[in-house]
């Protein structure tokens, strides 16, 4: 296991916007204030993961990108993983996925409405 990095290189995809590399604190806080609210996390790919705001859509944040038939609102980020840790983004990876999310896509607010989903799970 790697020791955790105090800074981590990330792909910063703000709404509206062409994603770019920033680099930030590896601590909870500095990735709640990234997008704004309680975090969720995303698989990716094997080693990378997207971090977003857990309650985007509810807050009426804009929608951001389009994700395997998903909407993602607000600003994410995406990151590396070495399986326990956040991990700065590689240099390769940071070019893949800085061309996927390249460009700005227009979502209105009803296409974020609509793509609101709840699962109710039933314990027994």
């Amino acid at each position: 296991m790697m020791r955790k990095e105090k800074e981590i290189e990330v792909l910063m995809v703000e709404a509206g916007k062409h994603p770019y590399v920033e680099t930030i604190e590896n601590t909870l806080w500095a990735f709640q204030q990234a997008v704004g609210g309680l975090i969720e996390i995303i698989g990716l790919d094997e080693d990378c993961l997207i971090i977003g705001n857990d309650e985007s859509k509810l807050m009426g944040l804009p929608g951001n990108r389009r994700l395997r038939g998903d909407i993602l609102a607000g600003t994410f980020l995406i990151v590396g993983s070495d399986g326990d840790e956040f991990i700065s983004l590689s240099e390769k990876n940071q070019v893949k996925y800085a061309k996927q999310f390249w460009e700005p896509e227009e979502i209105s607010m009803e296409e974020v409405a609509d793509s609101m989903h709840w699962e109710i799970i039933v314990f027994k």
